[in-house]
C-alpha cells in the first residue's frame, strides 16, 4: 500500500487541524496540521507537478519552500517552514534563529494552505500523524490514495483568484 510509508498510526483523540498546545500560561494556537492533505487550489494551473524557479539571482518564497519540502521530507512541520523561508528570504543570520523564531511565531502567519505550490505549481501538502510535511506531486498514485483515504483530512489550498 502506497500510504504505509506516509501515514503513520493515528490515535483518534489527536487533533486533526491546526493543533493547540499549552504555554506558559495561556492556551496557544500552533499551525501545525496532524494527518492533513492541503489539495491543490481549484484553480491551479498545473496539472502535473512543476519546479519553481529562482526569478533572477534572488529565491522564491515557493523556491525555498520547494526546497526545504523535497530535500527534507516529513522532517519539518508548519511552523518550521514558515520560519526558515522567512529566514531565508530575510537574511537572518543563523545565530539569531531562536529569538528571531519567538518573535516570528508571536504573531499570526499564514499556513501552507496559500503557499504557491499548492496555488500554482501542482503540490499537494501532506501533513503525517506527527504533523511533519511532505509534498505530493498532483498526478501521482500516492496523492490519489491520500484523497481516498478516509483517515485523513482533506483541505483545499486557497484560490489564487476570487470566485
Amino acid at each position: 500500500m502506497l500510504l504505509a510509508g506516509i501515514r503513520e498510526t493515528l490515535d483518534d483523540s489527536r487533533p486533526r487541524g491546526p493543533e493547540r498546545s499549552l504555554g506558559s500560561e495561556e492556551l496557544q494556537q500552533t499551525m501545525n496540521y496532524h494527518d492533513t492533505l492541503i489539495e491543490v487550489a481549484d484553480d491551479c494551473p498545473a496539472t502535473e507537478a512543476q519546479v519553481p524557479h529562482a526569478r533572477g539571482a534572488e529565491k522564491t518564497k515557493a523556491v525555498v519552500e520547494y526546497e526545504l519540502l523535497i530535500k527534507h521530507p516529513y522532517t519539518y512541520n508548519e511552523e518550521d517552514i514558515a520560519f526558515q523561508v522567512y529566514a531565508a528570504l530575510h537574511g537572518i543570520p543563523k545565530a539569531t534563529w531562536p529569538a528571531e523564531r519567538k518573535k516570528f511565531l508571536s504573531k499570526g502567519h499564514p499556513h501552507l494552505r496559500v503557499s504557491p505550490l499548492a496555488k500554482r505549481y501542482g503540490w499537494g501538502i501532506h501533513n503525517n500523524a506527527d504533523g511533519k510535511i511532505a509534498l505530493i506531486a498532483v498526478e501521482s498514485p500516492a496523492y490519489k490514495q491520500l484523497l481516498d483515504d478516509p483517515g485523513t483530512t482533506k483541505i483545499k489550498a486557497f484560490r489564487s483568484s476570487r470566485a
